[in-house]
């Protein structure tokens, strides 16, 4: 009797496949994104080879991480139910990018509402690395609550001698290893991946793919996606239809969501058939 673990895609499962489906997600996932927006404006700010370096390496960080939970996923439950799970997750992402694309404008006004939300979040990351140098840090996790309390936070310095949170001290040592640009791309864009669409999704894709095709082309994709936002991020943001992208997200989102089911009612089928006693 096969292993339902060892239950074959359908139409058999290609290395093209998997790469080809990783990089697609990323693709429409991350072109206009804030993590994208962050990236273009610190390239105006600081060198560009520091911040793809910084932003890059936290994104292939985060690929290795999602694809490999999702690798773990097979071994808890069945492979069968994993690919029900990611064939619902892709379904509700691309309904809901679907209402996103259907209610959003001709114009670019949700793009530069990310990036002014990109630039007000560096602008605290700066204050919080000038606050840290005099004694007075503004903790990670208020830039990612929003900036009311980073404001509050540089307005009302803690008292002196109060203990810095082991993110804080994780990013003083990157900074004094790595630099603090680096470390300030690296940050920012770990945050702003953390818990995101293609995270997720990234997590869906090695439960039902070979993890390390699903990594290397997350990790292709975001390097492209990088380095774009890096070269001419601003100029680009510009000119692409944030609304466009987002159905064509919606589409592919959906068509994910249709292969998985299917192949999870085959895996079903298969299981059916190997119990049928023989005639």
């Amino acid at each position: 009797m096969a292993s339902e673990n060892d239950v074959p895609a359908v139409g058999g499962e290609t290395s093209l496949q998997a790469l080809v489906q990783a990089f697609a997600m990323i693709i429409v996932s991350e072109i206009g994104d804030k993590t994208f927006l962050i990236a273009a404006i610190l390239a105006m700010r600081h060198p560009r080879a520091v911040v793809f370096a910084g932003a890059f390496g936290s994104l292939v960080v985060m690929s290795a991480l999602s694809a490999s939970l999702g690798h773990i996923l097979p071994t808890l439950i069945p492979k069968r139910w994993t690919q029900g799970l990611a064939a619902v997750l892709f379904l509700v992402f691309g309904y809901k990018m679907l209402q996103e694309g259907r209610e959003m404008k001709p114009g670019n006004d949700k793009i530069r509402e990310e990036m002014k939300e990109a630039e007000e979040e560096i602008e605290e990351s700066e204050a919080a690395a000038a606050g840290a140098g005099n004694g007075a840090a503004v903790p990670l996790e208020e830039l990612e609550e929003g900036g009311g309390r980073a404001r509050h936070a540089r307005t009302h310095s803690p008292p002196a001698g109060a203990t810095q949170t082991l993110v804080e001290k994780a990013r003083s040592s990157l900074s004094v290893v790595l630099g603090p640009h680096f470390t300030q791309a690296f940050v920012l864009t770990f945050l702003g991946e953390w818990g995101d669409r293609s995270q997720i999704a990234t997590i869906a894709l090695g439960a039902a793919h070979n993890v390390y095709l699903v990594t290397l082309g997350t990790i292709v994709g975001h390097g492209c996606c990088t380095a774009l936002a890096v070269v001419g991020g601003r100029y680009v943001s510009t000119k692409i239809s944030v609304k466009h992208v987002t159905l064509a997200g919606s589409a592919l989102f959906i068509l994910f969501g249709i292969i998985y089911l299917y192949e999870a009612f085959h895996s079903m089928d298969i299981d059916v058939s190997d119990l049928t006693p023989p005639s």
